[in-house]
């Protein structure tokens, strides 16, 4: 069994790491270089950074903040936000990010997917699918959770995989900041239709949370933001208690 993944998730705005509740009420959270810091100390397996106001404000991603990451920490880490084109992919591989997270963009042109597989590798490309559900079905929202689609999230997935992405980062809007667990019931469901990794996020508020989202869903991995940032939760006990729970974690 491949080992399962702790990932604390930066979510980035002005140069800080803030954290919301269902994508709104941001409050600060820390400077996001010394938080990558000190999860690498503490045993986290990657770092996830979201630019969450790239896209909205039609800015780059932050390459000084990869630079600065990349110097202080020896764990992959994956940086998102304002990711339109394949040069702005190729900037952050070479300012030091182990790979991409592309969702806004990678809806309005698919086949972005299609080049960054192409020209970097499936392993370089995850795919972030922001989710929620309207009248009992789950669709795609864009624009840091700002817009709704007409796409159903398990065709995005089923499509993303088809086109190259190398795994699914999928954060349930529902469940976001709740702290009220993952969405299990659908994460499972997804995983069940894939053959690529997905990492689980949005929910997590207590280490149990973390023990029924691999065991009933088997995702390869589980993100979460403030329950890190807050000290709520700290790595080390949580990959204990994962073990005690029959979890093979690294």
């Amino acid at each position: 069994m491949l080992a399962k993944r702790i990932i604390p998730c930066l979510d980035v705005k002005d140069g800080r790491t803030v954290k919301g509740v269902n994508f709104v009420d941001l409050r600060d959270a820390g400077d996001p270089v010394e938080l990558a810091w000190q999860y690498s100390e503490q045993g986290a397996d990657e770092l996830v950074f979201l630019d969450i106001t790239a896209t909205h404000e039609k800015r780059k991603t932050t390459i000084e903040l990869v630079k600065a990451v990349a110097r202080q920490v020896n764990i992959p880490f994956t940086i998102g936000g304002g990711i339109n084109e394949l040069s702005d992919a190729e900037v952050l591989l070479n300012a030091g990010a182990d790979k991409i997270s592309i969702n806004s963009a990678a809806v309005r042109n698919p086949t972005l997917i299609d080049e960054l597989a192409r020209s970097f590798g499936r392993q370089f490309v995850v795919i972030a699918i922001d989710t929620r559900v309207v009248d009992g079905k789950n669709f795609v929202f864009l624009r840091g959770g700002r817009e709704k689609t007409d796409i159903e999230t398990e065709e995005w997935v089923k499509e993303a995989e088809q086109r190259g992405a190398g795994e699914i980062l999928l954060t349930s809007m529902d469940h976001d900041g709740t702290k009220n667990g993952f969405d299990n019931t659908f994460l499972k469901k997804i995983n069940d239709t894939i053959n690529i990794p997905l990492i689980a996020s949005g929910g997590a508020g207590q280490q149990q949370h973390f023990v029924d989202v691999f065991q009933q869903t088997d995702v390869d991995a589980a993100l979460a933001a403030s329950v890190f940032h807050y000290g709520e939760i700290l790595i080390p006990e949580l990959k204990e208690t994962l073990r005690t729970n029959g979890i093979v974690v690294r």
